[in-house]
């Protein structure tokens, strides 16, 4: 039925009113908040086709706070055709805002810019004390978290196992991560911002999503195949979908403790499903009886990652040798070459010496060597051909602050020369 408009809004006049922390009600899609709501169990009932809708909450939502039955009921235009939709839409986001439903939040946070949601449901008893549900909320958004660091880390490049290489950049696209509530420890939703852009980077966040779908899936089927078989081949193609010890670690942790992990996927209702993925793709599970695949699987991406060839440009942070001449430890910062913040090498008699000068002088180095994949990348084998390097005079006069901030680390570099 057509609701009329009433006398105090005329046709195209602007909403009385925004929510606050709601988006701006004439940016809002009727058919991203409907799609919104569906998607949350709330129930359409009560209007004709092709002009507004009315929800209602799921059934069994209730306002904590005195715990009877919610009464919100929220009515929405099927499109901006008609000449109150913007008002009713400012209505519904009020509304959405003032409720105690819990998915009023998640939808709001949903609206407000495109978001990939990612729920995620860990099977565990009722805590019976509030230290034992704080621990259980813990655990589920660390895991996540782990989970999802794990995907951006296979967004910037395939390996079974990524040590300290990209995780700079991998933790900082997570930046931009938002997350809802753990009920109890049994329930989390994290939002993902979908990029404008046609071809997205690695930070962005569907690209991270899209990483962690294909990952799953095919951790999924190389464990259920190990299960069956025995056989463990299938795990080092899955390596191309993203498969890698980060991954299988992270649901491990999750599981642990647990009775499984579901996790389900929702694309973004304004951007819709990439290009190759289903509209809506089936959850994926864990259980307990996968945790000794998923241990193997990962030892063996550790045992079986290679060593990278490197020659990398870095600042000598640590120098250390046991006498006063002979081979010294130094541990670098790197500036390029390597995507690890730090690492550590072991130099013979000239290339310490050289070191030592350079760092005095306020210069980098350059060397070359091999990053061992034991202790995740932070280890410089076989260093050699040591050099300074020449930088701008601003660039050096920082690095010499730097130095005379740290003296105390480096009352050893010139001993013995």
């Amino acid at each position: 039925m057509h609701r009329p408009t009433a006398p105090d809004r005329q046709p195209g006049r602007p909403p009385r009113h925004t929510p606050p922390g709601g988006p701006p009600p004439e940016t809002v899609d009727p058919a991203v908040l409907t799609a919104l709501l569906a998607r949350h169990g709330w129930r359409r009932s009560g209007a004709a086709a092709g002009t507004y809708s009315r929800w209602t909450p799921p059934d069994g939502a209730a306002v904590p706070a005195r715990g009877r039955p919610a009464r919100t009921s929220l009515l929405v235009p099927e499109s901006r055709a008609y000449p109150d939709s913007t008002d009713l839409i400012a209505e519904a986001l009020t509304a959405l805002q003032h409720s105690a439903i819990p998915s009023a939040p998640d939808i709001l946070t949903a609206l407000r810019t495109p978001l990939d949601e990612i729920h995620w449901q860990r099977d565990t008893p009722d805590p019976d004390a509030p230290a034992a549900a704080w621990a259980a909320q813990e655990q589920l958004r660390s895991g996540a978290r782990a989970l999802l660091l794990a995907a951006a880390l296979a967004a910037r490049g395939r390996a079974g196992y990524h040590g300290a290489r990209h995780r700079r950049h991998a933790e900082a696209a997570l930046d931009r991560l938002l997350a809802g509530t753990a009920a109890g420890g049994r329930e989390l939703t994290t939002f993902l911002p979908v990029g404008t852009s046609a071809a997205p980077g690695p930070d962005d966040g569907r690209l991270i999503t899209t990483t962690l779908l294909r990952a799953l899936c095919a951790t999924r089927d190389a464990t259920d195949h190990q299960r069956a078989t025995g056989g463990c081949e299938a795990f080092e193609p899955a390596v191309e979908a993203g498969v890698c010890q980060e991954l299988t670690e992270a649901i491990g942790k999750l599981v642990r403790g647990s009775g499984g992990i579901r996790i389900t996927l929702h694309w973004a209702p304004a951007a819709g499903p990439p290009d190759g993925f289903a509209a809506r793709p089936a959850p994926v599970e864990f259980t307990p009886g996968d945790l000794p695949v998923l241990r193997e699987a990962g030892a063996r991406y550790i045992r079986d990652e290679p060593p990278v060839t490197v020659r990398l440009t870095a600042v000598v942070l640590r120098m250390r040798r046991e006498a006063q001449s002979g081979p010294g430890a130094v541990r670098l910062k790197v500036l390029a070459g390597a995507d690890v913040p730090q690492i550590r090498a072991v130099l013979d008699e000239d290339d310490y010496r050289i070191a030592g000068h350079a760092h005095l002088v306020g210069l980098p180095v350059r060397m070359s060597g091999r990053l061992e994949s034991k202790g995740g990348f932070r280890r410089l084998t076989g260093a050699r051909d040591v050099m300074p390097v020449r930088v701008e005079d601003g660039e050096r006069d920082r690095l010499l602050k730097s130095l005379h901030e740290n003296l105390d680390f480096f009352g050893e570099a010139c001993g013995g020369d």
